[in-house]
């Protein structure tokens, strides 16, 4: 029994060990091909500093962060807060701000402060996010979508809000995050 409990004491310690060294903070990049990578990785998570661009997917201009992935905006958020906390922003990541404008991008880029007091950007007043189910460049998978307590919909480039009576794709399945 000694040996179980050392065994599983050696494993909570590794662990403990490798989550403390994960959540630390990190040093640039030492080389140019690494920081091409951390940057890659960055945008990809929605993080800021990136320039997001204007894209056709389907018939519609919409917003795309540095990687190509679609960026939408939340029905309940106003222009200087985001109503999309907690367990929401998991599946709903924030787009870190300030972004820069790239390639057709007509619109004002600013940002707002999260109640976590983070930097969210914004594009023509709406905090802007990304949707984790959309996996690959130019997928739309959130567009339309009544989930985390209110629609969602990709950011069009001219800002322009979906016509009345604009039905949702889904419904609230899964504890409402769209799994």
């Amino acid at each position: 029994m000694r040996k179980i409990w050392s065994a599983a004491g050696l494993a909570a310690f590794a662990l403990t060990v490798s989550a403390c060294a994960s959540s630390g903070s990190t040093s640039a990049a030492s080389t140019p091909a690494a920081a091409a990578s951390s940057s890659a990785t960055a945008a990809a998570s929605g993080s800021g500093g990136s320039a997001v661009a204007a894209r056709t997917i389907g018939s519609q201009q919409v917003l795309t962060n540095a990687s190509g992935m679609t960026l939408y905006w939340f029905a309940p958020d106003t222009s200087t807060a985001s109503k999309c906390t907690g367990s929401c922003a998991t599946y709903w990541p924030p787009v870190k701000g300030p972004v820069t404008a790239g390639a057709g991008v007509t619109g004002t880029l600013s940002t707002i402060t999260r109640s976590d007091g983070t930097t969210q950007a914004t594009y023509d007043g709406h905090p802007l996010y990304t949707y984790v189910a959309d996996t690959a460049p130019g997928q739309d998978k959130g567009n339309g979508k009544n989930l985390s307590g209110g629609l969602w919909y990709e950011m069009t480039v001219s800002g322009a809000t979906p016509a009345a009576g604009a039905s949702a794709k889904a419904t609230t399945s899964s504890g409402g995050y769209g799994y």
